[in-house]
């Protein structure tokens, strides 16, 4: 599989922050990855593509850039960086394209603005204009959202910050930033409540910290889109090595799980502190998922857990006995898309039954699929995740624009093809 995504961010970002010269091997090479590269890049930081790894050469601090920095795609690039450059001392305006600039920012502007960088928008959406200032507060913040993004960019602005700063997260979310914190060997302080319901996280600044080279584990998030694949085909048999497999990323494979999916995960081990393990996938769905009548129910605390997952969970209660109910995941209908508008257009067409929410959706099972024209209006998890549903319908489809897919996983649709037999 192709680098994580969300851990290429990160490891490109603090590499940059970190004194010296890091070699980042099996990046993620995907639009959204390669525009954090170039706003880094037009910050000062020396960065080179090395076969399939990046070196990334720090320069003595960045720099004002010349332009405007083009995030393209990627919220995570434009949340995690805002975090970088509020402590700057100069100002830079981060952009996007059109969706990009519809998506909400104030839940990052609100804490940086708490630490002492000024921010002009557009009611709360890019273009973002950062005025960073090397005179950082430190601040406590409880998030109101679940959000690794928001949580990443307060604790990169902490680095910068002089004095002790906390976030406290109600939910857990995915712990990269963390991780490759303390990768670096950056202090950093975890206590979770008795109860485990609530994290606190705390950094020290200013940090300064040397550079290291990292392996980017398999993105398991594009994994998803082949094990449901897998699955839902009898007959398949896949192995997936090198995958990362993260607590905070694997909720997907326990819910497959507990669905019936034959799922086994072996060779476990921490490598530069992230887990990678390999995954085998043997196709067809058992008990318990036969023996269901009920509608299997998705919500609370799972949601952040499953976020980008969720669409094709929703192609896979197509097929499994009383369907599914996601719940409480009004945060998908500010993705790149609405992905629950998407989900349920899409599913419709194809024939599945189907029931829109505000905050969810539930699908009715099993049903047969039809072929049908998808349109996954320019978001690449809906593109990928009806790929799958695509596999199992009666008859062709076609994936209109299905060069958004390139945001994440350039190789999907050749690296499906090389593993697929018709």
């Amino acid at each position: 599989m192709p680098g994580d995504k969300s851990i290429s961010h990160r490891a490109a970002m603090i590499a940059a922050l970190a004194g010296g010269s890091s070699r980042l091997r099996n990046y993620a090479f995907s639009q959204d990855c390669l525009a954090t590269v170039s706003c880094l890049q037009q910050l000062g930081a020396g960065i080179t593509r090395i076969g399939p790894d990046l070196q990334v050469q720090t320069v003595g601090g960045f720099s004002a850039p010349a332009t405007l920095l083009d995030c393209g795609n990627s919220g995570s690039t434009m949340r995690m960086l805002a975090g970088v450059l509020a402590g700057q001392a100069f100002a830079a305006t981060l952009t996007g394209d059109e969706s990009l600039r519809a998506r909400p920012m104030r839940r990052i502007i609100e804490p940086l603005e708490l630490m002492g960088a000024r921010f002009e928008s557009q009611n709360g959406c890019p273009p973002l204009t950062i005025d960073g200032t090397q005179s950082l507060s430190p601040i406590s913040y409880r998030l109101p959202v679940a959000s690794a993004q928001v949580k990443s960019s307060i604790l990169l602005a902490a680095l910068q910050a002089a004095g002790r700063t906390r976030v406290i997260e109600p939910t857990a979310t995915r712990d990269h930033t963390e991780r490759m914190l303390q990768w670096f060997g950056v202090p950093l302080e975890i206590v979770r409540s008795t109860d485990s319901s609530e994290t606190t996280i705390a950094i020290e600044g200013p940090a300064s910290f040397p550079a290291r080279d990292i392996s980017i584990p398999g993105d398991i998030s594009s994994a998803a889109c082949f094990i449901a694949a897998a699955t839902l085909l009898t007959g398949s048999d896949l192995v997936l090595e090198d995958v990362g497999l993260n607590t905070t990323r694997t909720k997907f494979l326990s819910v497959l799980q507990s669905l019936g999916a034959q799922i086994d995960i072996e060779n476990v081990r921490n490598e530069c502190n992230e887990v990678v393990g390999l995954v085998r996938v043997r196709g067809g769905m058992e008990s318990p998922a036969a023996d269901r009548t009920e509608r299997a129910a998705l919500s609370g605390s799972l949601i952040p857990e499953l976020i980008d997952e969720l669409p094709l969970l929703a192609v896979l209660a197509t097929q499994i006995e009383g369907g599914l109910e996601i719940r409480e995941a009004a945060e998908l209908r500010v993705k790149e898309t609405d992905r629950i508008a998407a989900t349920v257009h899409n599913l419709r067409s194809m024939g599945a039954e189907v029931e829109e929410y505000p905050d969810g959706l539930a699908v009715n099972g099993p049903v047969r699929l039809r072929g049908a024209t998808i349109e996954p209006r320019g978001d690449h998890r809906i593109a990928m995740a009806f790929t799958v549903a695509a596999l199992i319908a009666e008859s062709d489809s076609e994936i209109a624009d299905s060069d958004c897919v390139n945001v994440s996983f350039p190789e999907f649709f050749a690296l499906l093809a090389g593993i697929t037999e018709h």
